[in-house]
């Protein structure tokens, strides 16, 4: 019986598997917008919107398989943020989803951001809460909702879950900030 050895990657590596998906989760997102913008809710938007979602929870498998590193820690929050935003401003853009709750989602994410960096130069690292997960799955379905045919013409889904994902943005901002500050005193 021959078996295979897993490939490891040590904190300080920077070109592995997991980071190359989250890379070209980046490199994806503007012909997903582009899509969106010229053909509009189409099965072929829907499927690359859908390749973009689904390759945030497959780059974070790869990783935990073949060891987390601190490019990949670094990157995949903030590509997560790039293509979330830069979807959600092409999606209001086009007048298909409101501007408040997305206004708040974008303050929410610099602020966790800013935030992020600041604790860390104390040497604290907030590790991801699962109702973050959530948070970005939400978020993930406000934007297919309008993208997939059968449910581009329910304004009120588009609305009800984009404003759900507003409130869980804001709420696990609240978690992560209550995080830091217990980390901060321990």
């Amino acid at each position: 019986m021959t078996t295979t050895k897993q490939t490891t990657y040590g904190p300080t590596a920077i070109m592995t598997p997991a980071n190359a998906i989250t890379v070209g989760r980046l490199l994806l997102t503007p012909y997903f917008i582009y899509l969106f913008i010229h053909e509009g809710a189409t099965w072929l938007t829907a499927v690359i919107g859908a390749i973009v979602a689904f390759s945030d929870g497959i780059d974070g498998v790869v990783a935990r398989r073949q060891g987390a590193t601190r490019s990949g820690a670094f990157l995949d929050p903030l590509i997560d943020k790039v293509v979330i935003m830069g979807c959600f401003i092409a999606v209001a853009s086009e007048g298909k989803l409101p501007w408040l709750p997305i206004i708040i989602i974008g303050v929410r994410e610099v602020a966790m951001t800013v935030y992020r960096s600041v604790v860390a130069k104390d040497g604290i690292s907030i590790p991801a809460r699962q109702s973050a997960k959530w948070k970005t799955f939400v978020q993930d379905f406000a934007i297919a909702f309008v993208c997939l045919p059968p449910t581009a013409n329910l304004h009120w889904l588009h609305v009800a879950t984009v404003w759900a994902a507003a409130v869980l943005t804001v709420t696990t901002f609240a978690q992560y900030i209550v995080d830091g500050r217990r980390l901060a005193t321990t």
